[in-house]
């Protein structure tokens, strides 16, 4: 188990993207926004452990880096912010869950950016991060 108060952000990033690139799960200790029993948010963050398989990393408008990931316990996709990953710990088995294939082409919502890096697909993972980075800043 890897904790991302130990690593660089950069290190992080780079080991769920080889994560993705091998198609191994990972399950991750994450903290989320509680919600009251009418689902508003109530602003406290509480402590979830997932285990997930990670399809995608968008940057927001913000700054923030999302990973966007299939849940194996529901099957349902989820979104990560990197900064809020506590501890990860990645597996040796395949990926399980199938993703929803959508054939609409992304829309920016209104309020929030995203920002697509393509890169080719044998291009190591550091200038991936490198890639990913230079768009946060563009």
């Amino acid at each position: 188990m890897r904790h991302t108060k130990n690593e660089t952000t950069t290190q992080t990033l780079t080991r769920l993207i080889k994560a993705h690139d091998r198609q191994h799960p990972i399950t991750l200790a994450y903290l989320k926004e509680e919600k009251d029993e009418n689902g508003k948010r109530t602003g406290h963050l509480i402590e979830t452990v997932r285990t997930v398989e990670i399809y995608d990393f968008t940057v927001t408008a913000a700054g923030d880096i999302v990973i966007k990931a299939m849940d194996r316990s529901t099957g349902e996709s989820r979104s990560f912010r990197l900064d809020r990953i506590r501890t990860y710990s990645i597996h040796r088995t395949a990926y399980l869950v199938t993703r929803p294939v959508t054939t609409e082409p992304k829309r920016i919502t209104v309020g929030l950016a995203t920002v697509t890096v393509l890169y080719p697909v044998d291009c190591p993972a550091v200038a991936r991060v490198q890639l990913l980075a230079d768009a946060l800043a563009a």
